[in-house]
């Protein structure tokens, strides 16, 4: 369903991109009611990505979709995840589930990926990493899919 929902919003998104559809994407805040979807929708996502379905693309659709400027929405993606990693990160510690070399390079690797946020995306032209979104999005939805057809042959 996820998967499905993500290249809906990719196509929505697409469809913005090619002016086809009037969605902004250039707001540096969000008028209170789109805030309050944004906060809410959060939440449910912050749900989800305990069962294991990502945050960052829809968190990136969603925001982009309700007219925020993506170089905005990745803060906030980033940040939604923070928060919520470490509650959910304990249920994985505890089952001792758990890769600590991948912990490690995941956390080193975040380091040089935080200076190029900050140096290189937030001076990017906006056109291309609207498109950037999109890529992403559909990625995710690919991945989300691929991993439903694999269970569905698995159980037939």
């Amino acid at each position: 369903i996820v998967g499905v929902a993500l290249l809906i919003a990719a196509a929505l998104y697409a469809m913005s991109n090619l002016d086809l559809m009037p969605i902004g994407g250039t707001a540096t805040e969000l008028e209170p009611r789109l805030l309050w979807i944004a906060v809410a929708a959060h939440f449910v996502m912050g749900m989800l990505m305990a069962f294991g379905i990502g945050l960052y693309a829809p968190s990136l659709i969603l925001l982009s979709l309700l007219g925020l400027d993506p170089r905005l929405a990745f803060p906030v993606m980033a940040s939604a995840c923070a928060f919520l990693m470490p509650t959910t990160g304990f249920r994985y510690i505890n089952a001792e589930r758990i890769d600590l070399r991948i912990v490690i390079g995941i956390a080193l690797g975040g380091i040089p990926a935080v200076l190029v946020a900050a140096f290189v995306v937030k001076e990017m032209p906006i056109e291309p990493l609207r498109w950037a979104v999109v890529v992403v999005v559909l990625y995710a939805a690919a991945l989300l899919l691929r991993a439903a057809a694999k269970k569905g042959v698995a159980a037939a």
